[in-house]
């Protein structure tokens, strides 16, 4: 489902050039679940955007479902991404003017999909928030927001789930009920699960996990049994 070759990114600076990430070899199969882990700067968030096609590597090549990514223009990879790709981010990014259930209709809005009401209605009810549709982004907690973004990345039914920090801006408890949510969702649609995290607990639940450092990776685990 995913695949890197050779990957690297370096990007210039008043210091000089800057190795971001250096010979990145990885695949991911279908319904496997990763953790990107590593400390601050090691590269993490970079891999993440290189492997969704929302940025280029300097060399090497990304292919996602047999897409090689880097013959394709911006626009190409967003039609790749509008197919494939889901997004849950540490900061939401819900559109402020839009209420919780149009935030999750917009993507099937945008595809032309029929019935996006109902869909839309459907997930957030699944994610428990039926009581919560007409509401906007700020008359709603943070794991509230966090859960409508997590509706908004499934509700395309996307082959490959990209996470950056997803329970960073959350308390403990609610960042556990984002996980829970998140592996269940995973579960039921068979959904490929990449998620960069400095939390040793959400890692831990992965099938898989990959270490970072200075952006090289320096391990690739999977779990003997997963949580």
């Amino acid at each position: 489902m995913i695949a890197t070759r050779h990957l690297s990114k370096r990007v210039d600076t008043a210091a000089g050039p800057l190795d971001i990430l250096t010979d990145i070899n990885l695949e991911m199969q279908l319904g496997e679940t990763v953790a990107i882990a590593g400390v601050s700067g090691s590269g993490k968030s970079t891999l993440l955007g290189l492997l969704a096609g929302l940025d280029l590597p300097s060399a090497g090549e990304v292919f996602l479902s047999g897409n090689r990514l880097n013959d394709l223009d911006e626009d190409g990879r967003a039609g790749v991404r509008a197919e494939l790709v889901g997004f849950v981010f540490q900061s939401f990014q819900l559109l402020p003017g839009l209420t919780a259930l149009e935030n999750v209709m917009l993507p099937l809005e945008l595809a032309g999909q029929r019935h996006a009401q109902d869909a839309a209605a459907q997930l957030l009810g699944r994610v428990g928030l039926a009581g919560r549709l007409q509401h906007y982004p700020k008359q709603l907690s943070g794991g509230e927001q966090q859960r409508v973004a997590i509706a908004r990345a499934f509700v395309t039914e996307p082959a490959i789930l990209f996470a950056d920090e997803p329970t960073g801006n959350l308390d403990n408890v609610t960042g556990e009920r984002v996980i829970d949510l998140l592996f269940r969702l995973n579960q039921d649609k068979g959904t490929t699960l990449v998620l960069v995290t400095h939390d040793e607990h959400l890692a831990g639940r992965c099938e898989r996990l990959i270490r970072l450092e200075a952006g090289r990776v320096v391990s690739d685990v999977r779990e003997a049994h997963p949580a």
